[in-house]
């Protein structure tokens, strides 16, 4: 039924921005630190007497390798096609499209930062005939240190929270009952599952995050009339697996570098 369509467009650009994370700052409210500037090659900052050698800063994947390692419609099947992402507007001071849970709420709420050299960024959509199933996958690098934090928030986040609804700003709202799951091979990395019901039409979503060492993935699947979560397993599976193979770094690992593609 076309009414759930903007609801479930809502949920997955939600889904889109926990790939951000800044979960640790966003919980706190304490602005972000300053980005790390990765000095050029052959350029040498003068030695301060007594003062110990700073290690060199963490070689990022570039925008050009997350691409790389984001699935692809075809990938996926001959009945996905890729959308623009669905950025939704942005809420209003004081509003927000997502209540229920304040850990989660704040996760998705939390709007996408521009990609930089110091957090570079890629995302995509797709969604099958119909659009039913819709599958979202981003992927974004920031300090592995850092990352590690608003991971822990993440998973704290996923296993606390019970319940959330969403409201897309027309009077149209569904609560979803939050319950953790296993999507993959890994048990450590957080993802839940979503279950609500709008207008007698059975809504259900999972959303599941995975590391790389500094590299970031956070995948959502959303579908109408099933709550079957065998696709949504096969597809975050593919998704882990590519970003792995790519990006040449193990699922779960907290260090290392993306190779050059």
């Amino acid at each position: 039924m076309s009414h759930s369509r903007p609801l479930l467009a809502l949920t997955a650009a939600a889904v889109v921005t926990v790939a951000t994370l800044g979960t640790a700052d966003l919980a706190s409210g304490a602005p972000r630190p300053p980005a790390v500037t990765v000095q050029a090659a052959g350029a040498a900052a003068a030695p301060v007497a007594g003062a110990a050698q700073a290690a060199p800063a963490e070689q990022l994947p570039t925008d050009a390798q997350l691409k790389t390692a984001l699935l692809t419609a075809a990938e996926l099947g001959p009945e996905f096609t890729e959308v623009p992402p669905s950025t939704g507007s942005a809420p209003s001071e004081g509003a927000s499209p997502v209540s229920g849970c304040d850990a989660l709420r704040a996760l998705l709420n939390r709007q996408a930062a521009e990609p930089t050299p110091q957090q570079p960024h890629q995302e995509a959509e797709f969604e099958g005939s119909g659009g039913n199933p819709m599958v979202t996958e981003s992927l974004t690098a920031e300090d592995s240190a850092k990352l590690t934090g608003d991971f822990a928030t993440v998973t704290e986040a996923f296993a606390n929270c019970h319940s959330l609804t969403f409201d897309d700003g027309t009077g149209t709202a569904v609560t979803f009952t939050v319950t953790p799951i296993t999507l993959g091979e890994r048990h450590d990395a957080p993802a839940v599952r979503l279950d609500g019901i709008l207008s007698g039409v059975q809504l259900n979503g999972y959303i599941g995050i995975e590391r790389f060492g500094p590299t970031a993935l956070s995948y959502g699947f959303f579908q109408r009339d099933s709550g079957s979560s065998q696709l949504a397993s096969l597809y975050y599976r593919a998704a882990v697996a590519k970003a792995e193979r790519t990006l040449n770094v193990p699922a779960g690992s907290e260090t290392g570098s993306a190779v050059a593609v």
